[in-house]
């Protein structure tokens, strides 16, 4: 029982994802982070651009079919949100903008995002429904294992339908196994009868 405490208690800390990241964005560059999320996942993000005098640098939020989610020009220090429509590949681009005639500055910026449970403001959600503290923290882990349920549920459909590949694969190899072979056995049988036509008729054999 105790083990089995344990696992859930690493899921746990698995499931709540909250990525901080810092880097240097050099001038007139772009850097985007992407990754992979479900549908209707809340996602927050909190970031910070050091200023340069006389350039900018802007944001913006996309799915793979190129849709914006958020934007915004000339960044310093704010905050991001929005939902997922469905299960995609979403990026965050931060691009430097320089003018020309001036040379250029490396910005550092830094960006903390959080999706799923961690994007939920439960506070807000307590005092709207009046709940105490261990209500507010009982329906967070609620969410929680219902993300990781979830999350299990999609591992194993991507584990099926990756056995069924490797069936569908298998069994097509295996045909065409079977295919060459006789393909091999008929080209060596023509080749026998050829060749004892062709010395059949230069009298090599009888």
């Amino acid at each position: 029982m105790t083990n089995l405490f344990s696992a859930f208690i690493v899921l746990v800390a698995f499931a709540a994802t909250a990525n901080a990241i810092m880097w240097k964005l050099e001038p007139n560059t772009h850097k985007c982070l992407k990754e992979e999320l479900h549908q209707n996942v809340p996602v927050t993000g909190e970031y910070e651009v050091s200023e340069v005098p006389g350039q900018k640098v802007d944001y913006v939020v996309r799915d793979s079919k190129g849709h914006v989610l958020a934007q915004k020009d000339d960044i310093v220090k704010g905050k991001f949100s929005f939902v997922t429509e469905t299960y995609d590949s979403y990026e965050i681009c931060f691009i430097s903008r320089v003018p020309e005639r001036q040379r250029g500055m490396s910005h550092e910026v830094s960006l903390n995002t959080k999706h799923g449970v961690e994007a939920k403001n439960y506070e807000g959600i307590g005092e709207a429904a009046k709940l105490k503290p261990i209500e507010v923290e009982l329906r967070r882990l609620e969410d929680l294992s219902n993300d990781i349920v979830q999350d299990f549920s999609i591992m194993r459909k991507r584990e099926e339908e990756m056995r069924d590949t490797n069936e569908s694969t298998n069994t097509r190899v295996l045909y065409f196994s079977v295919f060459s072979m006789f393909c091999l056995l008929g080209l060596a049988t023509w080749q026998v009868l050829y060749l004892r036509r062709y010395f059949k008729a230069k009298k090599l054999i009888e």
